[in-house]
Order: structure tokens, then C-alpha cells, then sequence
């Protein structure tokens, strides 16, 4: 009788031989990956502002993956999150993420098909998806939305707000009114991010004021560390709340689906544990008639995950595009590093659903390279009120 092969045999043609890291314009961080055969894999790091922490955590990979098996894709996730003991985490898992988007693309391309093939196929032909246009200065908020529709989009999402006080002038709420409606005004859906700088004193006068307006989404209406003041808000209104892009795991999500206090989920695919565990946050979410929209104002590769969940998640409804954020600047945007920009056209506010073996986007591995060479690092901007206390940003 045959019997299976021991689980440490690996064979020569998926053994890992080789994972490297490249920060790049804007903010990235890329991850490759390759086999004693010369597969090559490509994932993406990015977490905004701590990418050299980020980096060094692949010296763990490193030491625990090279000469493993890239086909064993889920055994690897978990040796990493549960025999590290300390789990969990931004730092952690958005290294997670890129491995394992990485690992994706390297066995979805060996095998000749989209990564979406190996989630069970597709359930939709085409990913609804939407762009951002600011509102942290929001001054420009309807030029922004007209580049928008010219650009082929349906749907938009900007900061509710500058930067608020715990407790700010009723003039704040009614600046947050003039802009969404501002921006109805040219035939977009909107979605308003609160971006956990909203205190709960205010945050519930935005929602009353809001209501009648019919936002598509409030996004992090408070901070994710605060799950029964979000239960509180989510009574409050009945506009759908969107929450997920400081959650890193099933487990950080688990509170809210429980507490029935958010409506979409928004995990994000570079520091959710990457593709396998965004699968299995959105099979959950479906569970408790919960909708997925994944979070993403990242680079080409985490852009290219997010589609290759849109495409096989049956509770996917939205999918945010990185495409001119404000964060992209001195031309390194969305398609800078791709060979086949194409890809990621948008059309009656859609992406059609991505063909292309693994991740479905070809990188330029000699432009990475390139800027990857003294990158320096990105921070998020400190704001102050008036006061000169530091404020949410």
C-alpha cells in the first residue's frame, strides 16, 4: 500500500531558497520570494510609517522558511503566528501578509492560473470599486470627485473631517454636511472615513446629522480599541458602519461580530495575515450577514490581493483603489512598478476580474530594484489642536 511522504520531505523544485525585501516610493514595502528552480513570488509588506520594522521581521522568516516547502502554504502561516508565542499585531502580521501573498502568486503561477482559481473559482466577473479623494484638507474635495468620474468611477470615500477636538464646534458638523453633499451633488456615492479621530462626543452628533444625507458607509466611526462605545454609535444610526483596517486577525474581529456593531469589514490585505486569513475573516463575516469591502491605499500587489479575494468572496461589495491617492506623490502611483497597468483599468465604476496567472500583475523587478536603493522612510504627518495637544490623525 503507497503511503503519503513524510512532512519534511521537500523537493528541489519548491524549495525556498531565496525571500528579499525592497521599500520603495511612496510608502511600500515588496516582498520576493524564490525557489532553488527559479519560481519567482511576489507579495507585499506595507505597513505605513514602520516599514523598518516590518523589515526586520523577516529575519524571522527567513531563518524559519528558507529550504521549507513554498507549497505548503497554510503550514507556514501558522508556524509563523503561533510558535513565535507573542502573536498578532501590525509589525507581525502585515510581515505575514507579504509572505504570503508572495507564496500565492510563486504556486498560482507555477500552476498557470489566477490565485482566485485556488479560493474556488469566481463568483463575479467584474469588482465594483471605489477611489479616494482627501478631505483631510478638504478645501478641493469636488475637483477631486470630477478627475473621479472622468476616471471612470461610480463611488468615492474621503475623510469626514480635518483634524476634530474631543469635543469641537457644532461648525465642524456642518462643514462635514456641505462637503458630502458637495460631492452627491456630481452623482457619486460617497463614503465617509471618520479614521478613529472622531471622539465619541462627536461622533454621535455627525451620525444624527449625517443620516439624512445617506452616506454609503461611516469607516471607523471611533477607534477599533473601543468595541462597546462602536456598539453604542452602531445603534445610533442607521447608516452602514465600516471598521477592520487596525484588526490583524479572526480574532480582532471576533468582538465585533459578536457584538453585531458593523455592517462592512474592511481587513486589509497586507496586515490581516494576507490572503488566507482575509479568506477566512470574510467567511466568518458572511456568517453574521456581515459584507466585505477590504481596505487598500497601497501599492500594485496588495491592490492585486484584494481582486483575487473581490473575485472569489461571495460577500465582497466594494473594493478601495489606490489609484492618485494623495500619498503617491513625485509619479510613484498605483502603476508605477507594473508592466501591465491595463489590469487595473476602470470602467462604469468596475475591474473586470483579473486573468493573469498569481496575483495577475507583472512587476518590474529591475525598476524595484532600482528604487529601492536609499528609500527613505515615510511618517504619518502630527497634528496638534490649538491647544497643542496631539491629535488623531
Amino acid at each position: 500500500m503507497d503511503t503519503a511522504a513524510p512532512l519534511s520531505t521537500v523537493t528541489a523544485q519548491t524549495k525556498l531558497r531565496k525571500i528579499e525585501t525592497f521599500a520603495v516610493p511612496p510608502r511600500w514595502l515588496f516582498v520576493r520570494i524564490e525557489t532553488e528552480d527559479g519560481a519567482v513570488g511576489w507579495g507585499e509588506a506595507s505597513l505605513e510609517g514602520h516599514t523598518e520594522a516590518t523589515q526586520a521581521a523577516f529575519a524571522e522568516i527567513r531563518e524559519r522558511f528558507i529550504g521549507h516547502d513554498a507549497d505548503r502554504i497554510e503550514d507556514m502561516w501558522q508556524v509563523f503566528y503561533r510558535l513565535g508565542f507573542y502573536r498578532g499585531g501590525p509589525v507581525l502580521m502585515s510581515a505575514l501578509s507579504g509572505f504570503d501573498q508572495a507564496l500565492w502568486d510563486l504556486k498560482a503561477r507555477r500552476l498557470g492560473v489566477p490565485v482566485w482559481q485556488l479560493l474556488g473559482g469566481r463568483v463575479r466577473d467584474r469588482v465594483q470599486v471605489y477611489a479616494w479623494i482627501g478631505g483631510d484638507r478638504p478645501s478641493d474635495v469636488v475637483d477631486a470627485g470630477k478627475a473621479r468620474l472622468a476616471q471612470g468611477f461610480k463611488a468615492v470615500k474621503m475623510n469626514a473631517s480635518e483634524d476634530m477636538g474631543w469635543l469641537d464646534s457644532p461648525k465642524v458638523i456642518d462643514g462635514v454636511c456641505d462637503r458630502l453633499t458637495s460631492v452627491q451633488a456630481l452623482g457619486l456615492d460617497v463614503g465617509l472615513d471618520f479614521h478613529g479621530r472622531v471622539h465619541k462626543p462627536m461622533a454621535k452628533q455627525i451620525a444624527h446629522a449625517l443620516e439624512p444625507l445617506r452616506p454609503l458607509f461611516i469607516e471607523e466611526p471611533l477607534l477599533s480599541e473601543h468595541p462597546e462605545a462602536i456598539a453604542q454609535f452602531a445603534n445610533m444610526t442607521s447608516t452602514p458602519v465600516a471598521l477592520g483596517e487596525r484588526l490583524y486577525s479572526r480574532w480582532d474581529f471576533k468582538p465585533f461580530f459578536e457584538r453585531a456593531c458593523v455592517d462592512i469589514i474592511q481587513p486589509d490585505l497586507s496586515h490581516a495575515g494576507g490572503i488566507s486569513e482575509v479568506k477566512r475573516i470574510a467567511a466568518m463575516a458572511e456568517a453574521y450577514d456581515v459584507a466585505i469591502a477590504p481596505h487598500c491605499p497601497l501599492g500594485p500587489l496588495a491592490m492585486a490581493a484584494c481582486f483575487q479575494i473581490g473575485i472569489s468572496t461571495p460577500n465582497h461589495v466594494i473594493q478601495e483603489m489606490s489609484l492618485g491617492i494623495h500619498y503617491n506623490t513625485n509619479g510613484h502611483d498605483l502603476l508605477f512598478y507594473m508592466k501591465n497597468p491595463e489590469v487595473f483599468d476602470v470602467k462604469d465604476g468596475y475591474v473586470e476580474a483579473l486573468t493573469g496567472p498569481g496575483l495577475g500583475v507583472e512587476i518590474d523587478e529591475d525598476k524595484v530594484r532600482e528604487m529601492s536603493r536609499d528609500c527613505p522612510p515615510w511618517r504619518n504627518p502630527a497634528w496638534r489642536g490649538p491647544d497643542g495637544y496631539v491629535r488623531e490623525w
